[in-house]
């Protein structure tokens, strides 16, 4: 690692304002920044010092070691899943990895991902030929679960030693290695990959190397990056509408709005040439239609089992309390008998709601839109590789907020490119910090355990004391009038909630079973009440699903917030001024 200093512009106190514009560097991505004299930290302080090489090997070893341990940990189904699809690809020729009914966890990532859980395949083959059996259904073996946790390690390698390059080429190299420390030892990857089971790191560090060529200016590597990225997992195609018009407008077309053909020819290859790798063999033997079958499977409702955090949550609570009190008030409101049980069970299925009109897949379609039209917009008029950044975050936060039937899990697709925006100032900061504390305490619920619980909660509060504490001295600048005050301890005050809130869930629980007869099941990880209770259950009874529903309306409340600050920081962002 160098040992060269940063350097970073400030802004003079007393003139902040609560959505401070970030100020243009005087530094180019080439200059030259003056050395400085070693480091005499201490090297747990030193972690974000750009001139301690071993630090970088400390976080890695210390972090494998840590997740060597979590290989007993609780898994959920994912885990099976993923092991089914090792067998699958292993045992089936291709022309049958997308109509195998098997084991009820079908295929349904797009090819290159078939093909990457085919080459892990062949070494599971050696280590334990069982693990690619297609008929050993629910296989848990502590050689498979040491395989797969194994992978995801070392396939999130690939994050690692992305984010040492956004540090190698940052100005503020400082402020880079934080931000690349809070994503490596991020908890969502934790809690979703290492212990609930899946390969998000690995994938993340794909997008996240597209936005590094970006950065560096190398944006053909980026499109054809981001093509790769969509066929490892279709997700991101929430993504997609930023990388189009960032690519057309700053690499395919002129300052002055004149189609440059080569360019446009040559990006368009690239990724033409990524869908035909990918898409190309299926076509060739008639199952497209088949494997978009798969991708897309349309017959889920607007809500998760557990309400992901978002305004369709609020929007199903507010129908919540508006039948108890047309109830309790006997209000002549027309309430739909199919929607007085629908939501209030965190049943999988269609969600009917008993006061507000019900909300179709088109709705939301047309809200996402609309939304992400007016962030595109802007991107297309202010192309510069930060407002790419935003605009991109603010696609996958629309798609978050507004999307039909989203995972809790899909809140990485927001706090990941987040991340990157941390450092720009107190505004951006704040709106992390928000987002990030909200986003990570949704993820919760899918760990249940007491063993699990304890881990979850210790990891995520000393990350949070490893990462907020040294980005806040990095940007931070006092309100400088009342009313954003006001606004600022609002949100400290909703931040220190999370402790109750934390305390409630894990109390409720061993009050509830000791007040009823057990009325609960748990499927995927989330504990839903049953169907059916029990007439001589105890007042408990019917307040199982309670704690999930708290935890997500509390923190919809939070991420909602911190979806309308950024949105406004962004538009609020002068075309004029460049925003590098």
């Amino acid at each position: 690692m160098s040992s060269k200093s940063p350097v970073r512009t400030s802004t003079p106190s007393g003139s902040v304002e609560p959505f401070p514009e970030k100020k243009e560097s005087t530094l180019k991505q080439d200059d030259v920044i003056p050395s400085s004299p070693p480091s005499s930290l201490p090297r747990w302080k030193s972690l974000f010092q750009h001139d301690v090489a071993s630090a970088d090997w400390d976080i890695l070893l210390l972090s494998t070691c840590f997740k060597l341990l979590l290989f007993p940990a609780y898994r959920s189904t994912d885990f099976e899943v993923h092991r089914n699809w090792l067998a699958i690809t292993h045992s089936l020729p291709i022309s049958k990895w997308y109509y195998d009914t098997t084991s009820e966890w079908t295929l349904d990532y797009p090819p290159f991902f078939a093909y990457f859980e085919k080459l892990l395949s062949i070494p599971a083959s050696f280590i334990d030929p069982n693990i690619v059996d297609l008929q050993n259904l629910n296989y848990s073996a502590w050689s498979v679960v040491a395989y797969q946790r194994t992978t995801v390690i070392l396939t999130e390698l690939v994050l690692g030693i992305v984010l040492q390059r956004f540090i190698k080429g940052a100005v503020d190299r400082s402020l880079q290695r934080i931000i690349s420390v809070s994503l490596f030892l991020h908890p969502g990857f934790l809690i979703v990959d290492h212990i609930h089971f899946q390969y998000n790191g690995f994938m993340f560090g794909i997008l996240l190397w597209s936005i590094l060529m970006a950065r560096n200016g190398n944006k053909l590597a980026s499109g054809f990056l981001f093509a790769v990225l969509l066929n490892f997992k279709h997700i991101y195609m929430y993504l997609a509408p930023a990388y189009f018009i960032y690519l057309l407008r700053s690499f395919c077309l002129s300052p002055t709005g004149a189609l440059q053909p080569t360019k446009f020819l040559s990006l368009a290859n690239a990724v033409i040439i990524v869908f035909l790798a990918s898409l190309g063999p299926f076509v060739l033997m008639g199952q497209l239609p088949q494997l978009l079958s798969r991708l897309f499977p349309f017959t889920r409702g607007l809500n998760h089992a557990y309400w992901a955090p978002n305004v369709w949550a609020l929007v199903t609570f507010a129908d919540r309390v508006l039948l108890k009190v047309a109830q309790r008030l006997n209000i002549g409101l027309a309430i739909h008998e199919a929607g007085v049980a629908s939501t209030s069970r965190g049943l999988v299925g269609d969600t009917v709601f008993a006061v507000i009109p019900n909300i179709k897949p088109i709705h939301t379609f047309i809200i996402t839109i609309a939304f992400q039209a007016i962030f595109l917009v802007k991107l297309w008029r202010l192309p510069s590789y930060k407002s790419f950044v935003t605009a991109l975050t603010l696609c996958g936060y629309t798609s978050f907020m507004f999307g039909w039937h989203v995972h809790e899990k899909a809140i990485l697709l927001v706090l990941v490119p987040l991340s990157l925006l941390a450092g720009e100032n107190q505004a951006f900061f704040r709106t992390f910090m928000i987002a990030s504390v909200s986003g990570i305490f949704s993820l919760f619920p899918l760990l249940f355990t007491p063993a699990e619980t304890l881990v979850k909660v210790i990891y995520s509060v000393l990350w949070g004391a490893l990462i907020f504490g040294p980005l806040q001295k990095k940007v931070y600048e006092f309100p400088k009038s009342l009313p954003f005050v006001i606004i600022d301890t609002l949100e400290k005050a909703y931040i220190a909630g999370f402790a109750a809130l934390q305390l409630f869930t894990t109390l409720f629980p061993i009050w509830a079973s000791r007040s009823s007869a057990p009325a609960d099941i748990r499927t995927n990880g989330t504990t839903l009440e049953s169907p059916e209770t029990p007439a001589d259950a105890g007042p408990a009874s019917n307040l199982e699903f309670l704690p999930l529903m708290l935890t997500s309306i509390y923190c919809a409340v939070g991420l909602v917030w911190a979806f309308i600050r950024l949105s406004v920081l962004y538009l609020k962002q002068s075309e004029g001024m460049v925003w590098t």
